[in-house]
């Protein structure tokens, strides 16, 4: 792994753990204002441990995609990379600043415009939808290679006669001469 990945940020109408529920259209200013570069990368929310940077933010209809490439110069991002490798990261957090939201009978906050300053990779993300592209079935080299298989030519079974007479373990010897 070179240190890139995707994933979703965030999930449009999907309550967090929290209680927040963020809408469709959200991040749209922040990310016009800002765009990837002005989003920072942390490890779990700590300004102190910058590992990488964000390449394209974007929402879709799901919520906030995100791509992004850990700075394998760095030992923290050389670390996360190995665990995310492992599956044991897989988490994205978003850190912003509320710019509009309304409250729900139910007790939801639902919020409408936010001011993105960070996105973290987590152990434990608050919206528990938020994570790595391909963690549950891979990471992005398994995608890859799962392509290469659709694309690649079936492989033939071997033949009945050399299946029926299989090659010996051991090799023997010829016997010597005298």
């Amino acid at each position: 792994m070179d240190g890139h990945f995707a994933g979703y940020a965030s999930l449009f109408g999907v309550p967090d753990l929290g209680r927040d529920v963020v809408a469709a259209g959200a991040f749209a200013e922040t990310l016009r204002a800002r765009g990837p570069a002005g989003v920072r990368m942390l490890w779990q929310h700590d300004p102190a441990e910058p590992i990488g940077r964000w390449i394209a933010l974007a929402e879709d209809a799901r919520g906030l995609r995100v791509e992004g490439r850990l700075n394998l110069a760095v030992q923290r991002a050389r670390e996360i990379d190995a665990l995310m490798r492992e599956g044991a990261v897989d988490g994205l957090s978003i850190g912003f600043r509320t710019v509009r939201s309304a409250p729900d009978r139910a007790g939801y906050r639902h919020l409408r415009a936010l001011d993105l300053w960070e996105i973290s990779l987590v152990t434990f993300p608050l919206q528990p939808g938020a994570r790595i592209a391909g963690s549950d079935a891979g990471s992005l080299v398994a995608e890859i290679r799962s392509l290469a298989r659709q694309l690649a030519p079936p492989r033939r079974a071997p033949s009945l006669q050399a299946r029926s007479h299989p090659r010996p373990a051991i090799r023997l010897r010829p016997a010597m001469r005298a």
